[in-house]
């Protein structure tokens, strides 16, 4: 059986975007997709506000773009999601996002917005393991996602609730309308079901990881930056998430989503299955990254994970829900931020070339 190929690279900011077209034919893009559909380039908005290691970085964008313009897909078109607790148009301008896709004359559609798509009720070929249960009127997607490629544009980070998130991780917010909440009890099982609808509904899936400032701690939001220099790519989501994963310090194959996957045929988390490509060298460091809580996912453990979790349905699928996104809002925007997290954008900036290169981008 052939195995599942992860190319990684070693990247500096002065040829990073070569890097990252070197990168896409390494990790077999042109093989991965289909030249005769439209390509969904899935973005990675984990928080709307500027912060190193969060969201998908503006070089990422602009060098998968160039490494699929060279394997011959011009038919692009970027799509943002919103969350309870994020808003795409401020994510799209503070990470500059924007002044990439018009260079390259490139669209942008919300899965949000009606006029763009519309969510249909999709019965899923696969059995789910928890999707249909937790949705029981129904599983809808986006109609606009059916019959195109994706590519998605995660961060090497970690995550309080999933350990690490990245390729997988990813479809949470494209495919899962503004309930996606409601999974947080079941995300790894969660996660397993939106990979098999994926593909299913996808005519190609292909990812590029962006881990030249790489996060550790309570992701996805409040991280501690870490300058790693690495790329990665893969057709594989399961892989890359995994040689990420394994990278950052953990054993893929003791994360739920990984493992479940990998044993319901999805793709390859086993790392001795996984074929490096590029630099193999860089795939064997271990970072010895850690997972951590703050006020905001440590009150979500205790209402998603602990007893508490019997009240969920009041607490979540009522108008009470707003109480925790204004509380969540608060925390993140009004106090972390401008008590602590602005202090590290800022010194990211000014002194790691990677916050350079950020600056050198136009708003």
């Amino acid at each position: 059986m052939k195995k599942s190929r992860v190319a990684v690279l070693r990247t500096r900011p002065e040829t990073v975007l070569q890097d990252y077209q070197r990168l896409c034919e390494l990790a077999g893009i042109k093989e991965a997709l289909d030249p005769s559909a439209t390509t969904i380039l899935k973005d990675n908005i984990s928080w709307h506000l500027l912060y190193p290691s969060s969201n998908t970085t503006p070089w990422q964008l602009e060098g998968t773009i160039l490494g699929l313009k060279n394997a011959g897909f011009n038919d692009l078109v970027d799509v943002h999601n919103k969350t309870v607790v994020t808003i795409a148009d401020l994510g799209d301008r503070y990470n500059k996002f924007g002044p990439v896709l018009e260079k390259y004359g490139i669209p942008k559609k919300y899965n949000f917005n009606p006029d763009d798509m519309t969510w249909i009720r999709y019965q899923p070929k696969a059995k789910m393991l928890v999707l249909d249960k937790i949705f029981p009127h129904g599983i809808y997607i986006p109609d606009y996602f059916i019959g195109k490629n994706i590519v998605h544009l995660p961060t090497v980070k970690t995550h309080s609730y999933t350990t690490t998130t990245g390729a997988m991780k990813n479809a949470f917010g494209g495919l899962l309308s503004t309930h996606r909440h409601y999974t947080h009890t079941w995300i790894h099982d969660t996660l397993v079901d939106l990979l098999a609808i994926q593909k299913e509904i996808h005519t190609g899936i292909f990812a590029t990881m962006d881990g030249t400032t790489a996060g550790s701690g309570p992701g996805p939001r409040t991280l501690t930056p870490v300058r790693k220099d690495v790329i990665l790519a893969s057709a594989d989501q399961v892989a890359i998430d995994a040689v990420a994963a394994r990278m950052m310090g953990f054993d893929p194959l003791k994360m739920q989503y990984i493992a479940h996957a990998t044993e319901r045929g999805l793709g390859q988390g086993d790392p001795r299955e996984i074929e490096i490509v590029g630099m193999p060298e860089v795939a064997e460091e271990r970072w010895n990254f850690k997972v951590g809580v703050n006020l905001g996912t440590g009150t979500g453990m205790l209402l998603w994970r602990s007893p508490l979790k019997v009240f969920q349905k009041l607490l979540f699928h009522t108008p009470l829900v707003n109480i925790f996104i204004w509380a969540s809002e608060t925390y993140h925007d009004s106090l972390w931020y401008p008590l602590k997290g602005r202090r590290v954008v800022e010194q990211w900036k000014r002194e790691s070339v990677w916050g350079q290169l950020f600056e050198q981008y136009p708003e």
